[in-house]
């Protein structure tokens, strides 16, 4: 689905710099750094950043390969430890938008240990015993749509537009705790429900993973100023919420 001549030339969308860091708006299908998992990739955000600045860039955080939105990296080592506290210490903001299938509670709080999720190159050296690590997100249902579209037994579908705020920093958490409500995200090939990823396929022509995070709230580490950066959708996810009739402005 993503061809390495996607990135061929890329250009990133920096959001905001200054001389200690920098935060950008990662598009899906990227990864954030090298992984042994995707041997096959040539192309990270680390690197084409590090290109297109021209200097080193420091990852503070992470997001998914086929999620999209706020990244942030520092300039230097320093600053990078003083970001990684802040992560550390769940003080940093994070929200998400996403499309899940289902009509959601209006609001809630999920909360519900997750296992960890081993990679089978990268983590052989973690306990394979580590017990389940407690796991907090809360939620708000923005808006909902149904579709005259047939999947499975039912005849039309039904979706809901959620904004979803991580407490806890687990692997794959959002898409994980959204299956746990069987509200499973769409588009995700690894946690998702098929049949309705091939309905948006083949209707709306949509092949990402529905999760964005559109804002990123932290303590600047010199000014102390809190820095609140928001990013905008790309096209894909912009579509999608034109064809379902929902608007959102963050």
């Amino acid at each position: 689905m993503y061809n390495i001549p996607m990135f061929e030339n890329y250009e990133l969308e920096i959001l905001y710099k200054d001389d200690t860091l920098v935060v950008i708006n990662k598009p899906s299908g990227l990864l954030v750094h090298k992984s042994m998992i995707d041997k096959h990739e040539i192309y990270f955000a680390m690197k084409i950043l590090r290109d297109q600045l021209g200097m080193w860039v420091y990852p503070v955080h992470r997001l998914d390969k086929p999620t999209s939105g706020v990244l942030l990296f520092a300039l230097n080592s320093q600053t990078a430890k003083l970001l990684s506290k802040q992560f550390q210490e769940h003080t940093i903001v994070k929200k998400y938008i996403a499309i899940v299938r289902g009509y959601t509670e209006e609001k809630g709080c999920i909360d519900y240990a997750l296992s960890v999720k081993l990679d089978k190159i990268t983590d052989t050296k973690v306990s394979l015993t580590k017990e389940a690590q407690e796991a907090q997100t809360e939620y708000k249902r923005l808006n909902t749509v149904e579709l005259p579209h047939a999947v499975g037994r039912y005849s039309t579908t039904r979706y809901s537009l959620v904004e979803l705020i991580p407490k806890t920093g687990r692997k794959h958490q959002l898409r994980r705790h959204m299956k746990h409500l069987s509200h499973h995200m769409l588009g995700d090939t690894k946690y998702g429900r098929g049949e309705h990823n091939t309905m948006i396929r083949e209707h709306y022509n949509c092949h990402r993973l529905m999760l964005h995070a559109y804002s990123l709230e932290f303590i600047h580490p010199y000014s102390g100023n809190t820095m609140v950066l928001k990013a905008g959708f790309d096209t894909t996810f912009k579509e999608l919420l034109r064809h379902f009739g929902w608007k959102f402005s963050g």
